[in-house]
């Protein structure tokens, strides 16, 4: 079955970075479109990034300039690369893989505090 998951989470200090990766099995990874979302405690899911099966990427205004979405097709794995990570940036990140059907992941923690 199609499995997607997560890793790279944790706890870091405001300024720092993080690169999370998620992995995907049971799929043809290379035709679907992939994205990274979030979720903090008390709100909703919400975009951060999202990358299509051709490589054009989108960002969510609060991730601009700051956060980038890649993939590599041979190694079935998308990537989202966090810098200047502020305290706002904490909350439960989820890749998410859609095109004919969608598939979550189960979420890795982002903690960003001193």
């Amino acid at each position: 079955q199609v499995q997607l998951v997560e890793s790279g989470g944790g706890l870091v200090q405001p300024g720092g970075s993080l690169r999370l990766s998620c992995t995907a099995s049971g799929m043809d990874f290379s035709i679907y479109n992939m994205g990274w979302y979030r979720q903090a405690p008390g709100k909703q899911r919400e975009l951060v990034a999202r990358i299509t099966s051709g490589g054009n990427t989108n960002y969510a205004d609060s991730g601009k300039g700051r956060v980038t979405i890649s993939r590599d097709n041979a190694k079935n794995t998308v990537y989202l690369q966090m810098n200047s990570l502020k305290p706002e940036d904490t909350a439960v990140y989820y890749c998410k893989a859609y095109y004919s059907r969608t598939y979550w992941g189960q979420g890795t923690q982002v903690t960003v505090s001193s």
